[in-house]
């Protein structure tokens, strides 16, 4: 067995048995043999039945979904527009996202309404920053990012007038829920309704990633491949810009996760996206289902995912442009 197997294979192990412990520890302690045999339906305990497949459980596949989902996105975008700084956060799709997801909670959709304006914010949101460079004839690493910053800046102001025009009493909690990042409203429910979206797109740019080592040659050699680049790209963003929204529509908001998770991914397997891609959404996977069983367990109140993410993705994010030059 190779070491990118190995490494593979570690980590699912280990994500098997943070399961466990995530279903184990919180308000209410169940130790680790209750919960196997609930799970193998040997536990004659309704309450503890009834905490692990109503509670526990939906939130760990959601956190698992959704990790991967971000991590994946991320790889993507930073695949095929060549810059190491760009995530669903810095282009502006997880607040064109929020915004989406706020003017639905505004008009009173259901679940599907709130997937289809966030997707619709999303892609506007990505379409807006792509498009800046070009008005300003300048495309480079960092006009983009600053057209990402701005993006970003004009949602945020957005969801501030929705949220001042928000019925405090019924709408606003909902929006702060979806700009913090929560899961505490994931249900079996939500999961049926978002998770063929987000496995959907996952695996169609799964199968697609040699296609984004493609696109991240550059314009000129991957002509001379015989890759239609508008096309490909434009597929490629369509399908990241869906599984952020998605993801969002189950988590809200969570930054940093699609920016350092494809860093990290790549310090343990290298550049090549055959690789990296899975990898990614396995350590994201990992990485939001324990920032979500410390979430619930820190704190007397649960904490928004999107506190914890920025203490944590920060200063790791800043050990990783480091030792990316330490290794240089």
């Amino acid at each position: 067995m190779n070491k990118n197997a190995l490494i593979f294979v570690g980590l699912f192990v280990f994500l098997l048995i943070l399961i466990v412990f995530s279903m184990s520890w919180g308000r209410f302690s169940i130790p680790v043999i209750e919960v196997i045999h609930t799970l193998l339906l040997q536990n004659a305990n309704e309450t503890q039945h009834a905490i692990i497949f109503n509670l526990r459980l939906p939130r760990i596949f959601a956190a698992i979904l959704v990790g991967g989902a971000l991590a994946i996105a991320g790889v993507t975008y930073q695949g095929i527009f060549r810059n190491p700084l760009v995530s669903p956060d810095i282009l502006g799709v997880s607040n064109g996202a929020c915004v989406g997801a706020a003017i639905a909670i505004l008009l009173g959709t259901n679940i599907f309404g709130i997937q289809v304006f966030a997707f619709l914010g999303g892609l506007c949101a990505v379409m807006l920053t792509m498009n800046l460079p070009r008005l300003i004839k300048r495309d480079s690493t960092i006009i983009l990012v600053l057209s990402g910053i701005i993006v970003s800046g004009f949602m945020l102001s957005t969801l501030g007038l929705i949220k001042y025009l928000a019925n405090p009493e019924t709408q606003l909690a909902d929006i702060v829920y979806w700009q913090l990042g929560s899961l505490t409203k994931a249900n079996f429910h939500h999961l049926i309704m978002l998770s063929p979206i987000i496995i959907s797109t996952a695996l169609l740019l799964y199968l697609l990633r040699w296609r984004i080592n493609v696109l991240s040659l550059g314009d000129r050699e991957a002509r001379l491949i015989g890759a239609n680049i508008r096309m490909e790209r434009h597929i490629m963003v369509i399908n990241a810009t869906l599984l952020t929204s998605a993801a969002v529509c189950l988590s809200g908001t969570i930054g940093w996760l699609g920016l350092i998770i494809p860093h990290l991914s790549r310090l343990f397997i290298g550049d090549n996206n055959l690789n990296s891609l899975p990898l990614a959404a396995m350590i994201g996977a990992i990485f939001l289902l324990i920032i979500d069983t410390l979430a619930r367990n820190l704190y007397i109140q649960e904490i928004p995912l999107g506190i914890l993410t920025g203490f944590i993705g920060a200063p790791f994010f800043a050990w990783v442009l480091i030792k990316q030059n330490t290794l240089k």
